[in-house]
């Protein structure tokens, strides 16, 4: 059943409940009102009769008295008398039927003869005579039978106005959620900028339809950044493959010697080698943003792991002619593996952009709350707007860049951020004053 259905449904139900328990309380209330007339009424008429009886005490005095009674009885057609005199015997009765009422208290009762309903009240007077008298109810009986019947009436109607009513209401109301789904048919992988329009959307709604907006932000960037992903690895590999594929061929276009093998095989070799890094880095970056990369965390004392790095790349800032400085402690929990190569390409980076006779500055520190690595070194400023991009695989800020190089192929930075992020970090470039640092920050030691 749809949502409007049930909405209708439910209107309608409602509906005939507040309609029967309306009609209920007014049934209830109409008949409590016309037992209270009809007490009123018979407790006056009972009081006109007991003071027309007042010194009666046999046949023979009720005999005079009766044409006073017959009078009073003619006035108001709809009530009959019973007088039983001090043996209990019948003396008076204005209709034969009343000779079959039973006997009763004084309060008043309701008593059911023939399909006539009547209301009784009973009287003994101060002689000895007990009094009778009743009222035809049955017209009251008929109007609430017929107010019972307009009720049943009212509510079927009410229900069924209600259920259309409902129906139309509803489905007006679910009109947002039929646009999100006009919307949700138009996305697909080439068509991923649809948005739910906001204006006039219900407040209960517009969550939803933010949400679903962002989703398919998400899912516009991703699209994004696959194809531009596609499209780095096909220039990425073009040229490799293409050197691989125009050696092979020259090889073996004609007869050589066995030195010539060896050293277009040699040649081979490295394209392929740089083929299986680039692959290798390429799987770490999958691993890294599907969370899958595992981290064997150890306690590390950050200056000694720094001052290895730097022994490490000293015979190459010796001959760049760059100065390495280190300095600071702190201790952190981390894989030493993947610390220190998302260390090693920050430091590669650094040595390669320094200026000869410029410094490389390794420091580190811990302020509690986080603990802090920085990779600084002397040269030209990076603009803004690259190092947003700085980060982004196969980006690589030199314009001099040339195509297939084996050392450098823009992924470092990425895996650089992959690792830190994968030990719940975060990393920053900054340029400014003649200095680039790139600034790696990690949650402190609990």
């Amino acid at each position: 059943m749809s949502l409007a259905n049930r909405l209708a449904l439910l209107f309608a139900a409602c509906a005939a409940a507040v309609a029967l328990v309306a009609g209920a309380l007014f049934t209830r209330a109409s008949e409590a009102h016309f037992v209270e007339l009809d007490q009123q009424q018979l407790q006056g008429k009972l009081a006109v009769f007991a003071e027309l009886l007042q010194g009666v005490t046999n046949t023979e005095s009720l005999a005079a008295r009766r044409p006073q009674l017959e009078q009073e009885l003619q006035r108001h057609p709809e009530l009959a008398l019973r007088i039983q005199g001090v043996d209990g015997q019948l003396w008076f009765t204005s209709q034969p039927l009343l000779a079959h009422l039973p006997q009763g208290d004084e309060q008043i009762g309701r008593w059911q003869h023939q399909g006539t309903d009547f209301r009784v009240i009973e009287e003994q007077l101060d002689g000895g005579l007990r009094l009778s008298l009743l009222l035809d109810i049955t017209h009251h009986q008929h109007f609430l039978a017929q107010m019972q019947r307009l009720i049943w009436l009212c509510v079927g109607l009410s229900a069924l106005a209600t259920a259309l009513l409902g129906a139309w209401v509803a489905r007006r109301g679910l009109r947002p959620l039929r646009r999100m789904t006009d919307v949700a048919r138009q996305v697909s992988a080439r068509s991923l900028t649809a948005r739910l329009p906001l204006d006039g959307t219900p407040h209960e709604l517009r969550e939803l339809a933010e949400a679903f907006n962002a989703m398919l932000a998400r899912l516009e960037d991703a699209f994004a950044r696959l194809s531009a992903f596609s499209a780095d690895i096909a220039h990425e590999l073009r040229t490799p493959l293409s050197n691989l594929l125009t050696q092979t061929q020259v090889t073996l276009g004609q007869p050589r010697e066995l030195e010539e093998y060896r050293e277009a095989l040699h040649s081979n070799l490295e394209e392929l080698q740089h083929l299986a890094q680039m692959v290798g880095d390429m799987l770490l970056l999958a691993k890294a943003e599907h969370g899958l990369l595992q981290t064997q965390r150890e306690s590390l004392e950050l200056g000694a792991e720094l001052a290895a790095l730097a022994e490490y790349f000293t015979p190459l800032a010796e001959d760049a002619e760059v100065t390495l400085r280190v300095s600071g402690q702190a201790a952190l929990s981390a894989d030493r593996g993947l610390l220190r190569r998302a260390l090693s390409n920050l430091m590669d980076n650094a040595l390669r952009f320094t200026p000869n006779g410029g410094e490389l500055h390794l420091n580190t520190a811990s302020s509690g709350a986080s603990i802090r690595i920085e990779v600084a070194n002397q040269g030209p400023e990076i603009p803004a707007a690259l190092r947003e991009r700085l980060f982004d695989r196969f980006y690589r800020a030199d314009p001099a860049r040339r195509e297939g190089n084996a050392e450098h192929a823009g992924l470092g930075l990425a895996i650089t951020r992959s690792i830190v992020r994968a030990h719940g970090g975060e990393i920053r470039c900054e340029s400014a004053e003649g200095w680039t640092r790139f600034i790696l920050e990690f949650p402190g030691q609990a």
